[in-house]
C-alpha cells in the first residue's frame, strides 16, 4: 500500500506541475474569410456561379515533405462559401501533368502517396477533434474523424460516414473539385463565427506533401495544433436536418457443418439519428445488424495475450473517442466497444450475443464541454448460460487551457433478470475514473494521467489502476517517460486488459537527423525500454524489453528499419508459444533471456507494384525463431488492386518442448467498376488456427450512404484434409433517409 500511495502522489505532483507549466508559444496562422451567399451553387466542377467571383482565393501552400522550409512547387488554392444549410468549397490543385496516381474508385481510399486534397474542420476551435474530408482527381471521396489532437495517425477513424457531395473535373494544368458539405453532416455550435481549418495535398508529380497552414516536418499532417482559421461573414445558424432514419433488412442462409444445422433468417431493424442541437446528437438502434460485411484479418499469435481487433460497427463510430480514448490503449483500456455483443457460452467459447437495442447521446454542450452517454441491452440465451445484460457508459470531457482536457468515466455492466447459472460475482461490474490529457499549444509536450477504480460483488482491496506518461517532441529529439499500475483485483468487464497485478515503467528517446542533400529524407536513432513488475509478488521482475532502432526514410517513400531486441520474460504459468496444445509447454516459475534482430524494407508505394519484406531471427525463450513477413501489392489503376500478405514463423525449441512451422497466407482482390459498384474477395489461411476462409462481397452504393450488399462466406478446417465448417450467403439492404 505504501508503494501505491507513493505512486499516486508522484502522479498528482506531475499533473500539478504540467497544469502550471503549459507551453504557450504560437506562430501566426493563416486565415480565410468565408462569405455568405443566397445564390444557388450547382455542384458540377465548374466555377461559373457569380458567387465564387466574390470570394477571395486562398493559396500560399508550403511543403511538409520532403522539407518544411520551402513553398510548394505546384500550388493549390481554395475558396469557401456558406448558405443557410451548406458549406461549399472550390479547390484547384495545379499540376504540370495529368498522369495522376488514383489506385481505386472506392470511397475511403488510403490517402498515402496518392494524389488527393484533404481538409480538416475543427468546428469547435478546441484543436482536439476535427472532421476530415478528402477528394482525389477522379472525384472519389473519403472522410474520417480526428481525435486526440491528431497526434497520431491511429487517431484517424475512417469508419465514419457522412453525406456530402463533390464533382471533380480535370483541366489543362489543374484539377478542380467543387464540394458541398451539408451542415447537418457535421457538428458545431450555433452562433459560432470561426472554425479552425487546414488543407493538405499530395502531389505525385513533385513527390510533395503540401499544407496551407504550415506544419513542422516532425509533426503529423493531421495535427490540429497547427490549423489556420475560417472567419465567417455571418454567425452560423442551426442545422436544418434534425432526423435521419437508416432502416435495414438482412436475409441470411447458412449451413453449420460442425453442428449439422441449417440457418435461415430474415431480420429487420435500423438506426435513427436525432440532432437535439447543432452540437448534440441522439443515436438510437433497434435490432441492430452487426453482421460482418467486412471480414477480420487472420493473425498468428505468439504472445501470452489475446489479440484485439478494431471496431467496425458504424453505430459505435461517431464521437467514439469520448468513450474509448481512455487509458493507454496497449496495457489498459477501460472501455472497448467490441466487448458489447460478445459473451462466453456454457463451454467457455466466445460467441456473438445479440444486441436488442441501444442509444447513444454524444456531442458538445458548449465550446469546452463534451458529453457522452451509451446504453446497450443484450439478449439472454439460457441454453448457452448467457445472461441478459444492460451496458452503460457515461463520460464528460472538459477542455482546459488551450488544448488539454480532463475526462470523467463511469461504466456499469449489470445482469438483468434472475438466472440459476449466474454466479454471484457476475451480477455486475462497475468502473469510475478520470483522465487528464496534456497537449501544449505548440504540441511539443503531450501526456496522459489517469486513475480508475472498479467495483464488483467479489470486491477486493487492490481494485485500482493508474498511470502517467509524458512526451516531448521537437525537430531533433523525442523523449518519453511513462508508468502504469494495475491492481490485482482490478476488473473491467467492458474493457481490454492484458494482465493485472502490474507495475510498468517505460522510457524512450529518438534522435532525428534531417539531411539537407541526397536521397535520404530522415534518419531516426531510437532507444526504448519497458519493464514490468508484479507488486503482489514482492515486485517480481516479470518482463523487460530493450529495443534499439535505426530507421531511414527516403524522399521517394522507400523506407528501411533495423531493430535489435533484448528481452527477459519470467513465466508465471506454463506457456506454449506455438499454441499447439503440446504436452510439454515451457515451464512456469522460470526466467528466459533472449535476443533477436529484425529488418524491414519497403519499396516506393507510388509505383503500380510495390512490396515490403521483414525478416527477423534470433533467440526465442530457450530456443530460436526465424520469421518472415512480406506484402506484395499490384494495381491496374483505378479499377483493380491485388494484395498478397504472407507470414512464416519457424520455432525451434529444445526437446521436449514443441516446435512449429506456422504459416499465414492472405490474398485480397478489389475491383471497382465505378464509384458505386465494388467487388472484393479475400482468401485467408492460418495454420495456427487451421482456418481456411473465403469472403466475397459485392457492394452497390445506389444512393448516398445507402448500400446493397451480397456477401458470401466459406470457412474450412484444414487439418491434413479440408473439411467445411460454415458456409453462408447474406443479402443486406440499408437506406439512409434524411427527414
Amino acid at each position: 500500500m505504501k508503494i501505491r500511495t507513493r505512486f499516486y502522489s508522484a502522479v498528482c505532483a506531475t499533473v500539478v506541475y504540467f497544469l502550471c507549466n503549459q507551453v504557450h508559444a504560437q506562430e501566426a496562422f493563416p486565415s480565410a474569410m468565408v462569405p455568405y451567399t443566397d445564390q444557388q451553387i450547382s455542384i458540377d466542377g465548374v466555377e461559373d456561379e457569380a458567387a465564387w467571383g466574390n470570394v477571395t482565393e486562398s493559396t500560399g501552400f508550403w511543403q511538409s515533405f520532403p522539407t518544411d522550409s520551402l513553398p510548394a512547387k505546384e500550388q493549390t488554392s481554395f475558396k469557401i462559401l456558406v448558405d443557410d444549410a451548406n458549406l461549399y468549397l472550390l479547390v484547384k490543385a495545379y499540376s504540370v501533368s495529368e498522369d495522376y496516381i488514383v489506385p481505386s474508385l472506392r470511397r475511403d481510399y488510403d490517402g498515402y502517396v496518392n494524389d488527393n486534397v484533404t481538409f480538416l474542420f475543427d468546428t469547435y476551435n478546441d484543436q482536439t477533434n476535427a472532421f476530415m474530408f478528402g477528394v482525389n482527381p477522379y472525384g472519389v471521396q473519403r472522410e474520417s474523424l480526428i481525435s486526440n489532437g491528431g497526434n497520431d495517425y491511429r487517431n484517424m477513424d475512417s469508419s465514419w460516414d457522412a453525406k456530402w457531395e463533390v464533382k471533380t473535373r480535370q483541366y489543362l494544368g489543374y484539377y478542380l473539385s467543387e464540394i458541398r458539405i451539408p451542415f447537418h453532416s457535421i457538428r458545431f455550435l450555433e452562433g459560432t463565427n470561426q472554425w479552425r481549418f487546414n488543407m493538405f495535398r499530395y502531389n505525385s508529380h513533385t513527390g510533395e506533401y503540401t499544407v496551407w497552414s504550415r506544419i513542422p516536418q516532425h509533426q503529423k499532417l493531421i495535427g490540429l495544433a497547427f490549423t489556420g482559421f475560417l472567419d465567417f461573414e455571418r454567425p452560423l445558424g442551426q442545422s436544418k436536418t434534425p432526423l435521419s432514419l437508416i432502416p435495414y433488412t438482412n436475409a441470411l442462409a447458412a449451413n453449420d457443418y460442425e453442428n449439422d444445422t441449417e440457418i435461415r433468417s430474415l431480420s429487420v431493424g435500423g438506426d435513427a439519428k436525432i440532432a437535439l442541437t447543432n452540437g448534440l446528437q441522439l443515436d438510437l438502434t433497434f435490432n441492430p445488424d452487426f453482421s460482418q460485411v467486412e471480414v477480420d484479418d487472420q493473425v498468428i499469435n505468439l504472445t501470452r495475450f489475446e489479440v484485439t481487433l478494431p471496431e467496425k460497427r458504424q453505430f459505435f463510430i461517431e464521437n467514439s473517442d469520448l468513450f474509448s480514448n481512455f487509458g493507454t490503449g496497449y496495457d489498459i483500456r477501460p472501455f472497448f466497444s467490441r466487448r458489447i455483443g460478445v459473451a462466453k457460452d456454457a463451454d467457455g467459447e466466445t460467441i456473438q450475443n445479440k444486441i436488442l437495442a441501444g442509444m447513444r447521446l454524444s456531442g458538445k454542450i458548449n465550446e469546452r464541454l463534451r458529453v457522452g452517454l451509451l446504453n446497450m441491452q443484450t439478449e439472454s440465451d439460457v441454453d448457452q448460460e448467457i445472461a441478459a445484460n444492460n451496458n452503460t457508459v457515461f463520460t464528460l470531457q472538459q477542455q482546459l487551457f488551450s488544448r488539454s482536457n480532463v475526462k470523467l468515466l463511469f461504466i456499469n455492466r449489470q445482469a438483468t433478470g434472475s438466472y440459476d447459472f449466474l454466479a454471484a460475482e457476475d451480477r455486475y461490474n462497475r468502473l469510475l475514473g478520470a483522465d487528464y490529457n496534456l497537449a501544449s499549444k505548440d504540441n511539443r509536450w503531450t501526456g496522459r494521467f489517469f486513475g480508475y477504480q472498479t467495483f464488483s460483488p467479489q470486491g477486493g482491496r487492490d481494485n485500482a489502476a493508474a498511470g502517467a506518461s509524458i512526451r516531448r517532441n521537437t525537430r531533433k529529439h523525442s523523449y518519453h517517460l511513462g508508468s502504469v499500475y494495475i491492481g490485482e483485483d482490478y476488473q473491467a468487464d467492458l474493457g481490454y486488459l492484458k494482465r493485472t497485478d502490474l507495475f510498468k515503467l517505460s522510457a524512450g528517446y529518438t534522435y532525428k537527423i534531417w539531411p539537407k542533400k541526397g536521397s535520404i529524407n530522415n534518419i531516426l536513432l531510437s532507444q526504448r525500454l519497458f519493464s514490468f513488475y508484479k507488486p503482489g509478488m514482492d515486485f517480481l521482475h516479470a518482463d523487460h524489453t530493450h529495443m534499439s532502432e535505426v530507421s531511414l526514410q527516403f524522399n521517394n517513400f522507400t523506407n528501411m528499419e533495423l531493430k535489435v531486441y533484448k528481452r527477459y520474460t519470467y513465466l508465471l504459468e506454463d506457456f506454449d508459444p506455438t499454441r499447439s496444445d503440446s504436452e510439454h509447454p515451457l515451464p512456469a516459475n522460470q526466467g528466459y533471456t533472449y535476443t533477436s534482430a529484425e529488418f524491414s524494407y519497403g519499396t516506393d508505394r507510388s509505383k503500380t507494384f510495390f512490396a515490403s519484406i521483414e525478416p527477423s531471427f534470433g533467440q526465442f525463450y530457450n530456443g530460436r525463431k526465424f520469421s518472415l513477413e512480406s506484402d506484395l501489392n499490384w494495381r491496374i489503376q483505378p479499377y483493380f488492386q491485388w494484395l498478397f500478405r504472407m507470414r512464416y514463423d519457424q520455432i525451434d525449441l529444445p526437446n521436449p518442448y514443441p516446435n512449429a512451422s506456422l504459416w499465414l497466407l492472405d490474398t485480397k482482390f478489389d475491383i471497382t467498376f465505378s464509384k458505386k459498384l465494388f467487388l472484393s474477395s479475400t482468401v485467408q489461411y492460418a495454420s495456427q488456427s487451421q482456418d481456411l476462409g473465403l469472403n466475397a462481397r459485392l457492394q452497390w452504393r445506389f444512393a448516398p450512404l445507402s448500400d446493397l450488399y451480397l456477401v458470401y462466406n466459406d470457412q474450412y478446417l484444414y487439418d491434413h484434409r479440408i473439411r467445411p465448417t460454415m458456409r453462408s450467403i447474406n443479402l443486406k439492404l440499408s437506406y439512409w433517409l434524411a427527414l
